[in-house]
């Protein structure tokens, strides 16, 4: 027996593939091997961005002896929860169910059927702080599975039924009306942070889904207290070490409660999703904000881009060091800055006794340099030495759901803010995640150096893309889009909708898994449930006549299960009310029919004022489906681009001044 990880797909398992352990991958052979020699399964399930997961990597997995253990008393097998999301989803409920709590890396040690029977997280490799060292821990299994198997038996199976009984769909809620969304607001406002913003105390992660919707609910409802919030959490982010005041982009979370100590991992998915929320905000004319917007994107070209999407995360440690690369001290300002470190020091708050560990500080800029060019000077000189410091590894794996935020993204950026080479870059990305991605119908998870991977995508990624292009066909016409988005749209249902539970959705394919994952809350990235509805609203509109139909009685019955998730947990359901005021504002649809001779400035206008989720589409006469037997307007001997502004079914008159249209009511 030997290590299995050096081929594998995920640069996490390959960064495993010189352990003494004898990793193998998921799959059939792994769990026959157990069954054959009657040992347990260890699985170890982490990503490599994860700092904790890098320590027991290094403490546990690379020691001789604890190998040799793991190696001798079970079947090991490593998987990498951005991969296999399904897999990860399954045994951090049971983790949650035993502990009470979960995190990566987490370790689960399974009956050969793959039910669970002691699970835990973090292991030191010897007794530590109360803790057990992992030798013991081994120890301890293997006694029970020889000398109490009846005992391992009855947990394995008790624990999987608990999955069973809690893998169960929305019960019936509240119907989603404008007061639902109303009070979901104001439970969410109430919890804001009346100090440092944002919501929660620390650890305090970036509210990117829920940002955007109290966007929406400002703009479809003139709610001034939700703009309020969102815009004071914006700015903290942005003005905190949270955010790489040197070269952009967005940590993981904050370990503190003010934004100012970040956990220095920066994942694809959190950037893409705050790039949606900050483009947003930027087209209300806010500098702050629009800075951001652009140092975001530039980050993800810089930093993520492999050439054919973006890569999943890079790494909270740097050399086993977390934030080697980004911090500093006055010492080393003065070093890099001569005469301008004090003032420098000052503007970015790097303190004498530091903000971080060891006497460094995290870079934050509290207020607007009062000097631009001098800031711009400093920022420049920092980050070439920066440059030249050791970097955090990347994890290179192209994840469809991530990428897709992250063309969403762009393109809502691109023609709100007036940057055309945004969309071009999000129809790039979007061709990789297409001509790569889909296999024979399928979505596949990931591909790494331009090799798909085997896992079958999650719900996730087929809504997420299905938005993304749905948006890039809506801001260019381009035919290709509507097609693709429709077709995974269509596979999509076939797959992961619930038999006999009209909008109810599965998270994932069928795989043989002890239970089929399936939950509605939006957590770190939104839920596949809320993602779908959001890609079944978008093909209500955009779709064909024939096809329409279904896709919005879909988005109905889909939308109808909301309602319990913003009454009782709105912090938990923030994609869900974007998308819910998307679909009871109309949902709103503006066909700009284009004269001959038109500029597109119009189409621009309508495009930089509609508030989220409204649906944009100009052509000429029956370039698109919303735009068949509609046409300019003939004015003063001319042609005039007009906009024909529609909610649902029922449409206004067309009008061609940008001041005359009413986008909500």
């Amino acid at each position: 027996m030997t290590n299995r990880l050096g081929e594998s797909s995920s640069p996490y398992l390959r960064q495993h593939a010189q352990n003494p352990v004898h990793w193998q991958e998921w799959g059939d052979d792994a769990f026959a091997q157990a069954r054959e020699r009657d040992v347990p399964v260890l699985l170890s399930i982490g990503y490599a961005a994860c700092h904790w997961c890098h320590v027991m990597a290094h403490e546990t997995f690379e020691d001789a002896d604890l190998a040799a253990q793991m190696n001798d008393g079970f079947v090991c097998i490593k998987v990498d929860r951005e991969e296999r999301p399904d897999i990860d989803s399954v045994y951090m409920a049971a983790t949650v169910a035993m502990t009470g709590q979960g995190g990566w890396p987490m370790t689960c040690f399974l009956i050969p059927d793959g039910d669970p029977f002691y699970c835990g997280t973090y292991f030191p490799p010897r007794p530590r702080n109360g803790q057990p060292g992992f030798g013991d821990v081994l120890d301890a299994i293997s006694r029970t599975w020889t000398e109490r198997r009846d005992e391992v038996d009855l947990a394995g199976s008790k624990i999987t039924e608990h999955l069973r009984s809690t893998a169960s769909g929305l019960p019936d809620g509240p119907r989603l009306d404008r007061q639902l969304l109303a009070d979901a607001v104001t439970q969410i406002v109430a919890d804001e942070d009346p100090v440092s913003s944002g919501f929660g105390g620390a650890p305090k992660f970036p509210p990117s889904a829920m940002i955007e919707g109290l966007l929406r609910a400002a703009e479809h409802t003139g709610d001034d207290t939700a703009l309020a919030a969102a815009s004071r959490t914006l700015e903290a982010m942005a003005r905190g070490g949270i955010y790489d005041q040197l070269a952009g982009g967005f940590a993981r979370y904050a370990v503190d409660a003010a934004w100012v100590v970040p956990h220095f991992e920066k994942m694809l998915y959190d950037n893409a999703l705050l790039l949606r929320a900050y483009a947003h905000q930027a087209r209300r004319g806010d500098a702050l904000v629009a800075r951001i917007t652009a140092e975001t994107v530039a980050f993800l070209d810089g930093a993520l881009w492999t050439g054919s999407g973006y890569a999943s995360s890079l790494d909270a440690d740097t050399e086993g060091v977390e934030g080697l690369t980004y911090v500093w001290t006055p010492a080393e300002l003065a070093e890099v800055l001569g005469d301008d470190a004090e003032w420098a020091a000052e503007l970015f708050t790097v303190t004498a006794g530091g903000t971080f560990e060891n006497g460094t500080s995290t870079l934050q800029l509290p207020r607007d340099p009062d000097d631009t060019e001098r800031y711009e000077s400093v920022r420049a000189r920092l980050s070439a030495v920066r440059a030249e410091r050791p970097q955090p590894d990347r994890d290179d794996k192209v994840v469809t759901a991530w990428n897709a935020f992250a063309v969403t993204a762009l393109v809502e950026a691109g023609v709100g803010l007036g940057r055309p080479e945004w969309v071009a870059r999000a129809a790039e990305c979007a061709s990789g995640l297409v001509d790569t991605h889909i296999v024979d119908g399928d979505v596949r998870r990931s591909s790494l150096d331009g090799r798909v991977g085997a896992p079958l995508g999650a719900l996730e990624d087929s809504a997420a893309l299905v938005t993304a292009v749905l948006t890039l066909y809506a801001a260019t016409g381009d035919e290709r889009w509507r097609g693709d988005g429709l077709a995974v749209l269509d596979r999509a249902i076939e797959v992961f909708a619930v038999p006999d539970e009209p909008g109810a959705w599965f998270d994932a394919h069928p795989t043989g898994l002890l239970v089929r994952p399936r939950d509605p809350v939006d957590g770190a990235t939104p839920a596949g449930a809320s993602l779908t509805a959001e890609a079944l609203l978008l093909a209500s509109v955009l779709a064909d006549a024939d096809r329409a139909p279904r896709y919005a009685e879909l988005a109905d019955a889909t939308l109808s299960r909301a309602g319990i998730v913003l009454a009782r947990a709105a912090r938990s359901a923030g994609h869900w009310l974007a998308v819910a005021h998307s679909y009871v504002a109309g949902p709103v649809q503006v066909a700009v029919a284009e004269a001959p001779d038109s500029d597109g400035s119009f189409a621009a206008r309508i495009r930089r004022a509609a508030p989220g989720g409204v649906v944009v589409v100009a052509g000429g006469e029956g370039s698109a489906p919303l735009l068949v037997g509609r046409r300019p307007v003939a004015t003063g001997g001319r042609l005039r681009d007009a906009a024909y502004v529609c909610r649902g079914e029922v449409c206004g008159l067309p009008v061609t001044d940008l001041d005359e249209i009413v986008f909500s009511v």
